[in-house]
């Protein structure tokens, strides 16, 4: 039995690395990145503080709750070296690290348009979007897309007027999550859901969580699609 808050890392675990569509931006990946998942877990349904994490306009289409530092501090210095030799960093040094706890709850019905089409979490190249899933596969990864007709994969601040634009000419996504191909987006990769699994991209890169449309989205973390969501930024110079 695992310790009540034992968050210590693996120390073999798998690390693989990828990278995703045209602009061929790294995915690294990591199984059995916790020594005992369940600890995760059991804080979260123990001692989680969760609220909507969405608003009128749109956001996380569910509930967020703090994570615990210790967790985070652990984890961004374990994949810190593995980041920098991933996606080539030098010359920079440790920021801002933001962590949740977070469950998708909202049904697709009721999904405003901004949280039917894929998104990035800043135009900031140097902010990294940490995934751990702690949850079943059967709950679904996140895919990455390319915009047609901008031919963006990644968002940057020169980038996104020209995006934008374009959006506002072509309309509202479809109804849902969205799932594969549109008619304004083309899926060009995905990261598997799977328990304990970590996975890290760049945060300016448009991406969904794919979430089937029978998933059981409960608001227990213990039954829901639970995941851990670090945001670390870096720094130049």
């Amino acid at each position: 039995m695992a310790a009540a808050k034992d968050f210590a890392l693996n120390a073999e675990p798998a690390v693989g690395l990828r990278h995703v569509g045209g602009e061929r931006e790294p995915l690294l990946q990591i199984d059995g990145l916790l020594r005992h998942p369940e600890a995760l877990v059991d804080y979260a349904a123990l001692e989680g503080r969760f609220e909507p994490a969405y608003g009128p306009k749109g956001g996380y289409p569910g509930i967020r709750s703090p994570a615990p530092l210790d967790y985070v501090e652990t984890v961004v210095r374990a994949v810190d070296p593995l980041l920098r030799r991933a996606f080539g960093l030098e010359s920079v040094r440790l920021g801002r690290a933001e962590c949740n706890l977070s469950l998708v709850t909202l049904d697709a019905g009721v999904l405003v348009p901004l949280q039917r089409e894929p998104h990035v979490d800043t135009s900031d190249p140097l902010q990294f979007a940490f995934l751990h899933y702690l949850c079943p596969a059967s709950f679904g990864g996140t895919a990455f897309y390319r915009h047609r007709s901008t031919g963006f994969e990644t968002l940057t601040a020169e980038r996104l007027d020209t995006y934008r634009a374009a959006r506002a000419r072509e309309g509202e996504a479809p109804a849902g999550y969205i799932a594969a191909d549109t008619d304004h987006f083309v899926q060009t990769g995905a990261a598997e859901a799977a328990p304990n699994r970590l996975v890290v991209y760049r945060s300016c890169l448009l991406h969904s969580g794919r979430i089937a449309p029978d998933a059981p989205l409960s608001a227990d973390p213990r039954q829901g699609r639970l995941t851990a969501n670090i945001f670390l930024t870096y720094r130049r110079g």
